[in-house]
């Protein structure tokens, strides 16, 4: 139990467990391949005028899947911290993760929502080319960030229990 306030009150962790077991490292797998996934459909639909239209929607909602997957992921290991020695470079990268998420998913929908204007024949205009080159980036940052954050919590846990 967490005190809330100055009283003698108490609220259970949110995110403490699931099914007896720590949420945390159950958790982070759903944004180890959520995020990546996002990323591989926003390359596609900044890269695709056509896939944008077609999957955009579909891209959209797994952006926001995965903005929500990071957010619980990140909610977990803060209450996990509170138990067990995190190394500060997991906290810092697993607090970065879900803005990057969040930051991806809606330059995706906005990128969709555009490309759902723009006629079949035409092409799109010099400013949603370069909101697409932006998307692309975003999405190789959102990645990289992801994996950052895996590999440093991966190694905190493995260099603990060798």
């Amino acid at each position: 139990p967490v005190p809330l306030g100055g009283g003698g009150t108490y609220a259970a962790p949110v995110l403490d467990t699931i099914g007896g077991l720590p949420a945390h490292p159950l958790l982070v797998h759903a944004p180890v391949v959520l995020v990546p996934l996002t990323a591989i459909g926003a390359v596609l639909m900044a890269f695709s005028p056509r896939f944008s239209r077609r999957f955009g929607v579909a891209v959209t909602i797994l952006g926001g899947v995965a903005f929500v997957s990071a957010a619980a992921a990140k909610l977990s290991g803060e209450e996990f911290a509170e138990t067990v020695a995190v190394a500060p470079e997991h906290a810092a990268a697993g607090d970065r993760v879900p803005l990057a998420a969040l930051v991806l998913g809606i330059l995706v929908l906005a990128l969709w929502l555009i490309d759902r204007g723009i006629p079949g024949n035409r092409s799109r205009p010099v400013w949603v080319v370069i909101l697409a080159v932006v998307v692309a980036v975003v999405a190789v940052v959102a990645v990289v960030l992801t994996i950052v954050a895996g590999h440093t919590g991966a190694e905190s846990v493995w260099l603990v229990s060798s």
